[in-house]
C-alpha cells in the first residue's frame, strides 16, 4: 500500500472536491458545520455524507488494506456517487487492482413503502425528487474525476432484485445508505454473509428510526454482538469479527 505524501494529498483534495468544501461559500445555504456533519442536502456537492463520515470511510479502507482483509467495496444507495467515487480514487491512488467498487442504486429514488415491512408505512422518501439521480448522471460524475473504469460495477435496480446476484464473492467494506427498513434489511440479508472477517459494515442513516430498527433486528436475528461504533450524529459502523 502506498502511503506517501503525494497520495495522501490527492485523497484529501479528492474529498474536498467531492464535498465541495473548497467552494462552500458558493453553495446556497451551505455551512461548514452542516457539511462537516453531513446534515444538509447539497445543491452542488457530489455527496451528502459530510466530512466526518467521509473521513471514517477513508480510515476503514486504510484498515482493510493495511491488514489485507480481502474483498470488494460496495455502497447501497449512492445518490450522486460521491462516496463510491472516493472509494475508486482510494484504490487507484494506492495501486490496488484486485478489488472492485460496486455502485448499487435504483437510480430512480427510494421505493414506496412495502406492505411486507409495516414499519416503513410512514416513509415519504419516495416522494423526494431530490433523491432521484439517474445512472447517466452518476457515470458522468465518475468521469469528471477520471475514475470511471472497469473497476467500477453498477447495479441498477431495487436492492431486493440486484443484491442477491451481486457480482462479488467477498466484501471488505459494505456501506449501506438505504434510509428505510426494507432497503437496509435487503442489503444486510444479501451482503453480510459475504463480508470478510475483519471487514466493516457502515450504516449511514442509523439516526433514522426505520434504518436503526432494521440494524437491530438483523443483528439480533444473527447473534451479532460486535459493538456499534458512533461516527457522527447520523452514522455508525461495526467490524465483523466472526
Amino acid at each position: 500500500m502506498r502511503n506517501n505524501t503525494a497520495t495522501e494529498m490527492y485523497l484529501e483534495l479528492l474529498k474536498k472536491a467531492i464535498l465541495f468544501e473548497i467552494w462552500l461559500e458558493h453553495e446556497p445555504g451551505a455551512t461548514k458545520e452542516n457539511r462537516l456533519q453531513g446534515l444538509d442536502w447539497p445543491i452542488i456537492a457530489h455527496s451528502m455524507i459530510g466530512r466526518i463520515r467521509m473521513n471514517n470511510l477513508h480510515m476503514l479502507m486504510n484498515d482493510v488494506i493495511n491488514n489485507n482483509v480481502q474483498g470488494d467495496f460496495i455502497e447501497t444507495g449512492v445518490w450522486r456517487g460521491g462516496a463510491c467515487i472516493f472509494m475508486r480514487g482510494f484504490l487507484k491512488a494506492h495501486g490496488v487492482r484486485n478489488r472492485k467498487v460496486l455502485v448499487a442504486d435504483s437510480f430512480e429514488g427510494l421505493p414506496k413503502p412495502d406492505p411486507s415491512y409495516p414499519i416503513d408505512a410512514t416513509s415519504k422518501f419516495h416522494e423526494q425528487d431530490f433523491l432521484r439521480v439517474s445512472l447517466p448522471e452518476v457515470v458522468s460524475n465518475f468521469q469528471k474525476y477520471d475514475l470511471y473504469d472497469d473497476g467500477v460495477v453498477f447495479l441498477k435496480g431495487w436492492f431486493k432484485d440486484t443484491l442477491p446476484t451481486a457480482p462479488t464473492e467477498k466484501i471488505a467494506i459494505a456501506r449501506l445508505d438505504g434510509d428505510m427498513y426494507s432497503s437496509t434489511m435487503d442489503a444486510l440479508t444479501n451482503l453480510y454473509p459475504k463480508v470478510a472477517v475483519g471487514g466493516y459494515v457502515i450504516i449511514d442513516d442509523y439516526s433514522i428510526g426505520y434504518c436503526a430498527a432494521a440494524v437491530h433486528d438483523f443483528r439480533a436475528a444473527h447473534n451479532i454482538t460486535d459493538p456499534l461504533v458512533v461516527i457522527d450524529l447520523t452514522g455508525v459502523y461495526w467490524k465483523k469479527t466472526k
